[in-house]
C-alpha cells in the first residue's frame, strides 16, 4: 500500500451520516523487514481497519513522507493518519520538517488527523511541544492503558484496557491547548487531543498479537541488553487488545 499519493482515490460514504470520507495514510517509516515480508506494513494494517470501519467500502491511499514527491495538500483528503517509524523526530531531518509543515496546514484547515507512535510525536513537535528520549526507558509489548478523559476516540472502551506499543521517545511537553487522554506505566502522555479534530496515540493500534511478537523477537537482544526480559514480555502478548477499536472510532466518530 505504500507509495505516492493516488490522486484518483475514490471518495466513499462513511457510516456516520453518509459523510464522504477519504483517508490518506502519511507513511513515516516501515516495520521490521521480517514482519513486512510476511504481513505487509503499517499502511496495510491501518488500511484494513479503516475499511472495516467503513464496512469494506473504500480503503485509504498513502503517501511516503520520506520521498521528494510533492506532499498532498491539507484538503486532498477528509482525514489523515501518520504512521510510526524507527526514526526519531529529534533527528530534525529535512523530510520531517516538510512533514511538520503539512501537519500545521492540516490542523489549520481543521481536517481530522490521527498520529500513531512517531506520528503522535510529530504532531506534538509540529504544534510547539517537545519530544525527548523517554527517561523511563523503552516501552515495548502489550501494555495496560488507562484512560484519563472521555473522548470519542475511546467510545465503548473500558477505563483500562490493553494495547500494543514499541517506542523509545516520548512527548515530554504537550503543545499549548492539548489535553492528555491516556497514560501507561511508562508514558504519562500515551494519547492526547488538540481541539476536536486532532488525536495522537503513542501506542500502535494497528498491531495484532502476531506483529507484536515479531517486534519482541526482533528486538529481544536490545531489550535484554537494557536489562529487560523479552521472554516475559512475549508471554504477556495476547489477542484481546483494543487498538483496532481506536482506529475505527477515529474513522467513525472523529473523522466523520
Amino acid at each position: 500500500m505504500q507509495g505516492h499519493l493516488t490522486q484518483s482515490a475514490e471518495r466513499v460514504y462513511g457510516e456516520a451520516g453518509g459523510i464522504a470520507a477519504r483517508t490518506i495514510v502519511l507513511v513515516a517509516g516501515g516495520t521490521v523487514p521480517e514482519i513486512a515480508a510476511r504481513r505487509g506494513d503499517f499502511a496495510d494494517w491501518i488500511g484494513s481497519h479503516v475499511r472495516s470501519a467503513r464496512r469494506g467500502h473504500g480503503g485509504p491511499t498513502s503517501h511516503d513522507l520520506r520521498t521528494a514527491a510533492p506532499l498532498p495538500g491539507p484538503r486532498d483528503a477528509d482525514a489523515f493518519v501518520i504512521t510510526g517509524s524507527s526514526s526519531s523526530v529529534t533527528e530534525r531531518a529535512p523530510w520531517m520538517l516538510r512533514a511538520e509543515d503539512l501537519v500545521r496546514s492540516i490542523v489549520a484547515a481543521r481536517v481530522p488527523l490521527l498520529g500513531i507512535c512517531f506520528g503522535h510525536q510529530m504532531i506534538a513537535q509540529a504544534l510547539g511541544g517537545d519530544v525527548q528520549k523517554n527517561p523511563r526507558g523503552r516501552e515495548i509489548g502489550t501494555v495496560r492503558l488507562e484512560r484519563l478523559a472521555d473522548d470519542p476516540l475511546f467510545a465503548g472502551l473500558p477505563r483500562v484496557f490493553d494495547v500494543n506499543a514499541t517506542h523509545v521517545d516520548a512527548v515530554a511537553r504537550l503543545p499549548a491547548g492539548a489535553q492528555v487522554l491516556a497514560r501507561t506505566a511508562l508514558d504519562s502522555v500515551a494519547a492526547f487531543r488538540v481541539g476536536d479534530r486532532v488525536r495522537a496515540v503513542q501506542f500502535h493500534p494497528e498491531f495484532d498479537a502476531d506483529v507484536m511478537r515479531g517486534y519482541l523477537r526482533a528486538r529481544a537482544h536490545i531489550v535484554r541488553g537494557e536489562g529487560g526480559d523479552p521472554e516475559a514480555l512475549l508471554a504477556r502478548v495476547h489477542e484481546g487488545t483494543r487498538g483496532p477499536d481506536v482506529i475505527r472510532n477515529f474513522v467513525r466518530r472523529v473523522a466523520s
